[in-house]
């Protein structure tokens, strides 16, 4: 219990960001799925089981007549393709976590893969707790929001249009404050230059799995002209 404890109380400051953005971005997405007719325990349930940040806003129109098995899978795999990159890049980090991988697998949002790749645990603290404590608190950030929004949805009416850009917003603060916490710019620049590429070449529907595996490909590379350098 104790080292519970401790990795909870170390986790929290580091996902302060994301609470102050998770609880709006939650709330936009249950005012948004409220508006569609849904009960705010739906939205709420939705963040609980499905968890996918950026997929559920657009999983907000999958309930409508008309749209196919096939054509909500293949959304669904285009929206979140990222995360096979995501889980590579992982797979030292959640190495010895035991159960808890299989949790740490499933809460891999875009804004705690930033924290994972960004925070380590102090002192004396276990670093497999670290890192689920604050998976598990970012998730809890966003069912909290998504409740609250829902139950707003309820209570206020006005026009949604736009709400779901807070998560795009989130994202960018992020970036922000990661690149004003480190010194190395090479992979922002890497993954700004990548992105702005393949969305010229291909377009806004279709860059971001090429942009990803350019990334990956262009990092991978320093990385093995890096470890080359460290071991002559």
């Amino acid at each position: 219990m104790k080292q519970w404890k401790n990795a909870l109380r170390a986790a929290f400051p580091c996902t302060i960001p994301v609470l102050m953005g998770y609880l709006f971005a939650g709330m936009a997405f249950g005012v948004l799925f409220r508006s569609k007719g849904y009960h705010f325990g739906w939205a709420a349930l939705m963040s609980l089981l499905v968890y996918a940040g950026s997929m559920q806003f657009v999983a907000v129109n999958f309930f409508v007549p008309g749209i196919s098995l096939l054509s909500v899978a293949f959304m669904t795999l285009m929206v979140n393709i990222r995360h096979v990159f995501y889980g590579l890049s992982m797979l030292r980090k959640f190495e010895g976590m035991g159960k808890k991988k299989l949790y740490m697998i499933f809460s891999l949002t875009d804004e705690t893969y930033s924290l994972l790749c960004a925070s380590e645990p102090p002192h004396g603290v276990d670093r497999g707790l670290f890192f689920f404590c604050i998976a598990l608190l970012d998730q809890l950030y966003w069912i909290a929001g998504s409740m609250a929004g829902g139950l707003a949805g309820e209570l206020i009416t006005f026009d949604t249009t736009g709400i779901d850009f807070t998560l795009t917003a989130l994202f960018v603060v992020i970036f922000v404050e990661q690149w004003l916490s480190t010194k190395n710019h090479w992979p922002a620049l890497i993954g700004l230059g990548a992105a702005g590429i393949c969305l010229v070449i291909f377009g806004q529907e279709n860059f971001i799995l090429p942009s990803m595996i350019v990334m990956l490909c262009v990092l991978m590379a320093f990385r093995k002209k890096e470890t080359k350098g460290e071991e002559a």
